[in-house]
């Protein structure tokens, strides 16, 4: 084991409480434990991005700008790191070249110093242009290996990926294990052989959620990766990451201590320990998260697709067909060319494999999304794809070959346009809100400005 102190990402702003309260922690929960977490001395704080800008609007009535403007306010010292899904932003499809680079710009200004960029597909060129933009501003580029299993994935090809990264300018590789299906000694092989062959740090990131992510970190550290990601206990485990303290615990005085002190985290603790028992009485909570979950292991499914295939099928009245849903799965994954489950391939896999168990007869219904994915409209796909399959989905159709965002034309100024005409918004990040989500961003806009206004009404009645 090398001496090196091991870095440590708290995701406790982020995923964490995306993983296990559907993103719901509002910034009015954060904003007491903040000023602490700026002095524990963590690598970086994982506070923005994925599913939190989105929920922000729809359900907390809270500006996702404004609550990264606070974060930096309280936390000026540590590193603020956000999920971004490559060319899809953090929406659900891809946007225009001019969209992710004023959104990288714009987070980066707001006080976003690390973007951890993934594609669902590890298709590089949807990498791209966030990549560049992300050097452009000055952020610490971190592009992710989407990890997981099949004929195509393995060792050989996550290191050819993290060679392509580092050439594109990668500053760090992370491998985002986002169903916590690499096992402990999966990970200390494929962390020994990144390290030979790439110069950059190794961040890894994993879940709980099969009971194997403890494991998979320590054996990970011997192999030498440089960061972790964990959670602060009250919101770790399960579908979460494992415990920072836990973490921390186990290395002191080894030759990967992380130098965090153990007494300030369980104090930070205690205040994210009342956040969660108040989650878990309003019901946001749900205690099942917390339980290990060794089916991801057996059918390569991640967690939250398997209560999404659940129900599904409570909704078509045909639970009985739960397992034949399951194992028609790794069917359709493999007719798809194996793409990786996560955000938005798992939705669409799980679909097309309810759909040919419901129907009795495989592909006879299509939804546009898995026409889509078989089109290329999302990218390349990691291996070959079942001609028959690709033929009665989307027929004599041209397949996409070129990088997908090629195909869109620039649209920030017809999105700056459309809020003129309707007298909404008022700042550039309203418009890049408005670009990702434009009926959510609206009808937040109308609740915040109204509010805004009545709150300076009552300034001036009171002669401030």
């Amino acid at each position: 084991m090398e001496n090196k102190k091991l870095l440590i990402t708290d995701t406790i702003l982020r995923d964490a409480h995306q993983s296990q309260a559907a993103t719901r922690m509002k910034i009015e929960d954060m904003i007491p434990a903040l000023e602490r977490l700026n002095e524990i001395g963590y690598w970086s704080l994982e506070c923005w991005g994925g599913a939190t800008f989105d929920v922000c609007m729809r359900f907390l009535n809270e500006d996702p700008w404004e609550r990264l403007r606070t974060l930096k306010k309280y936390m000026p010292d540590t590193k603020l790191q956000m999920l971004f899904r490559g060319q899809n932003i953090l929406g659900y499809k891809h946007y225009a070249d001019d969209v992710v680079d004023n959104f990288v710009g714009k987070s980066i200004e707001n006080g976003i110093e690390v973007i951890r960029i993934f594609d669902a597909l590890n298709d590089t060129r949807n990498l791209e242009q966030a990549i560049k933009s992300c050097k452009k501003y000055g952020g610490i580029c971190e592009p992710a290996l989407s990890y997981t299993e099949s004929p195509v994935h393995n060792e050989e090809y996550f290191v050819k990926l993290a060679k392509e990264l580092e050439q594109m300018g990668a500053d760090v590789i992370c491998i985002k294990d986002m169903a916590n299906l690499l096992l402990p000694f999966d990970a200390y092989s494929l962390v020994k052989k990144l390290k030979e062959n790439v110069n950059v740090p190794i961040h890894l990131h994993t879940h709980n959620t099969t009971g194997t992510g403890d494991m998979v970190y320590l054996m990970a550290a011997q192999a030498g990766v440089d960061i972790v990601d964990t959670a602060l206990s009250p919101l770790a485990n399960g579908t979460a990451q494992p415990s920072t303290e836990a973490l921390v615990a186990t290395l002191n005085g080894t030759a990967r201590d992380t130098g965090l002190d153990l007494e300030k985290l369980s104090d930070i603790a205690g205040h994210f320990r009342k956040v969660a028992d108040k989650m878990k009485a309003d019901g946001i909570l749900d205690p099942k998260v917390l339980n290990v979950d060794t089916k991801t292991l057996l059918y390569q499914v991640p967690g939250g697709m398997l209560s999404n295939l659940l129900s599904q099928l409570k909704q078509a009245n045909a639970e009985d067909k739960y397992y034949d849903a399951l194992a028609e799965v790794p069917r359709v994954r493999k007719d798809f060319g194996y793409p990786p489950l996560v955000t938005p391939t798992s939705q669409i896999v799980g679909t097309q494999a309810v759909l040919n168990v419901l129907s009795g007869e495989r592909y006879k219904m299509v939804p546009k999304e898995s026409k889509g994915l078989l089109r290329g409209e999302y990218g390349r796909l990691p291996a070959e794809v079942d001609a028959e399959v690709r033929k009665k989905a989307i027929g004599e159709e041209e397949v996409i070959t070129c990088r997908p965002a090629d195909l869109l034309e620039p649209e920030l100024e017809k999105y700056a346009a459309e809020m003129k005409e309707k007298g909404i918004g008022k700042s550039e990040e309203d418009v890049l809100s408005y670009a990702l989500f434009p009926q959510v961003a609206e009808k937040f806009f109308k609740v915040r400005d109204a509010e805004d206004t009545v709150r300076n009404l009552v300034v001036e009645d009171l002669g401030c």
